[in-house]
C-alpha cells in the first residue's frame, strides 16, 4: 500500500468505530481497523466521505457582482444584468474567476462537480473553452463535467444551437435548459431532449422558478422524458414553485418524478434571495423540501447555483455551510434529518450524476475528505470544516484549524 489514512469514521456507517483505509496505485484497496503501512495519516477518529460532490454551479459567470450596479427596490432582473455583460467576457476573463471559485470549491471539500456554461452568440464559446481548461489543469484534484445550457433562449436567440452542437461534438456530458427564458418554452425543451438523445448525454435543467405554481414546465419534462426514455439521466434544479404548492400536491408530483427517474437538485442560496420579492412582509422562503421530495421516492441534491453575482450575491462554495442554511429554512432538528442533508452533498449527489466509482469502496479511486466531525449530522449542524483531502491517493488539501493558546 502506498498510504494507510487511519483512524476515519465512514460517513456512510460513522457509528461503526473508527477504521483504517488502505490506497495503492491511486484506488482503495482495504478498509479495516489495524493495517499495517509506515506511509501513514492519522484521521484523529474524525469523519470521512469520499469528497463533497457540486452538482449544479456556474463557474462561468461567478464573481461578477462587483461589475453590477446595486438593484433597488423588491423586483429585480439578475439574468437582464448578466446578459449585458456577457459580450464582454474574455477567456482569460472567465478562466481567471471560474479558477478562483474552483479553488475555493476544492479547499472546501469538494471532489466532483457539474458545472453549468452558458453558451450562446453573446459569449461564443469563450467561457465553455475558458471552463474546459480548466477540466484539465485541476484534474489532480477534483473531477469537473461540463452542462451546456442556453441561458438566454434557445428557438428565439439565433445561433445558439449551432454552439450547443458544436460543444456536444466536443465531449460535453450533459445539456441543459432554461425554458422560463424562451419564447417557445416547450419547443426549447422539445429541442434539448432530441439533443440529448442524439448525443447520448444526460439533461440537467433550470425549471420552475416563481412565486407561485401557475405555469409550471414540470408536467411537460414528465412527459418528454417518458417520450425520450431518458429516466435516470433527467434532472430538474430549482424547482422552487414547489414550495408554494400544498403538501399532497407535491407529493403526488414527486412519486411521478420517481416512477419516471427525475431528480432534484435544490439550490438554497439563489432561491432564497431570489423568490418572494412580490410580497413585503411575511416573505415566502421559496425552497422546495428535497427531505420531503426523498420521502416520496425521488433522489436530491443540495448545490451552490451562483456564486457572488446578481442571482446571488453571496457564497464561500462551502457545500456544508449551504446545507446548513437548507437544513435551517426548512425547520429540520432531528439527526435522521441532517444526515440526509449530508447524503445530498456526497452519495446522493454521485448518484443524481450517475458516478458509478464514488464511495468508500474497495476498488473506487481513493478520493478522500475527512471533515472534523464524528457524525455527518454534527457536519451539517455545526459547519465543520474539512481537515484534509486526498484524490486518487495524493493529498489535495491541508488545513490547519485554529487553536486556543491558553495562557
Amino acid at each position: 500500500m502506498n498510504l494507510v489514512i487511519r483512524n476515519v469514521r465512514l460517513a456512510n456507517r460513522p457509528d461503526s468505530g473508527p477504521v483504517d483505509i488502505g490506497v495503492a496505485d491511486g484506488r482503495i484497496v482495504a478498509i479495516e481497523p489495524h493495517l499495517a503501512g509506515e506511509d501513514s495519516w492519522d484521521a484523529g477518529g474524525h469523519l470521512a466521505c469520499a469528497g463533497l460532490v457540486e452538482t449544479h454551479i456556474h463557474l462561468d459567470k461567478s464573481r461578477i457582482i462587483d461589475r453590477c450596479a446595486p438593484e433597488t427596490g423588491r423586483q429585480i432582473q439578475p439574468m437582464r444584468a448578466v446578459a449585458a455583460l456577457k459580450p464582454l467576457f474574455t477567456a482569460e476573463d472567465v478562466r481567471e474567476r471560474a479558477e478562483r471559485t474552483l479553488v475555493e470549491c476544492i479547499l472546501n471539500g469538494t471532489t466532483r462537480m457539474r458545472t453549468q456554461v452558458e453558451v450562446d452568440p453573446a459569449i461564443g464559446l469563450r467561457g465553455f473553452a475558458a471552463v474546459r481548461s480548466l477540466v484539465a489543469d485541476y484534474c489532480w484534484a477534483i473531477d469537473i463535467e461540463i452542462c451546456v445550457f442556453p441561458q438566454d433562449g434557445l428557438t428565439n436567440y439565433p445561433g445558439t444551437e449551432t454552439l450547443l452542437v458544436e460543444a456536444l461534438k466536443a465531449g460535453v456530458k450533459a445539456i441543459g435548459g432554461a425554458p422560463r427564458y424562451d419564447t417557445d418554452p416547450e419547443g426549447q425543451l422539445r429541442r434539448i431532449f432530441e439533443l440529448a438523445r442524439e448525443f447520448d448525454v444526460d439533461i440537467d435543467l433550470h425549471l420552475d422558478v416563481g412565486d407561485s405554481p401557475e405555469g409550471m414546465f414540470l408536467p411537460h419534462v414528465c412527459e418528454l422524458t417518458q417520450e425520450y426514455r431518458r429516466g435516470g439521466r433527467v434532472v430538474v434544479g430549482h424547482m422552487a414553485k414547489l414550495s408554494t404548492m400544498p403538501p399532497s400536491d407535491v407529493a403526488a408530483q414527486a412519486r411521478h418524478m420517481a416512477d419516471l427517474g427525475i431528480a432534484v437538485t435544490v439550490l438554497p442560496a439563489t432561491d432564497l434571495y431570489l423568490m418572494g420579492r412580490d410580497q413585503d412582509h411575511n416573505v415566502r422562503r421559496g425552497v422546495a423540501d428535497a427531505n420531503f421530495l426523498l420521502q416520496h421516492g425521488v433522489n436530491c441534491s443540495l448545490s451552490s447555483n451562483n456564486v457572488l453575482n446578481p442571482s446571488t450575491p453571496y457564497g464561500d462554495c462551502s457545500l456544508l455551510r449551504l446545507a446548513n442554511l437548507y437544513a435551517n429554512l426548512l425547520q429540520l432538528a432531528h439527526p435522521a434529518q441532517l444526515r440526509e442533508c449530508f447524503a445530498m452533498l456526497t452519495e446522493r449527489s454521485a448518484r443524481l450524476l450517475n458516478l458509478t466509482d464514488y464511495g468508500l469502496a474497495i476498488g473506487n479511486p481513493a478520493d478522500i475528505v475527512v471533515i472534523d466531525a464524528e457524525t455527518p449530522e454534527q457536519a451539517v449542524a455545526e459547519i465543520r470544516q474539512p481537515l484534509a483531502a486526498f484524490k486518487r491517493g495524493r493529498r489535495t488539501v491541508v488545513r490547519h484549524p485554529p487553536e486556543l493558546l491558553r495562557p
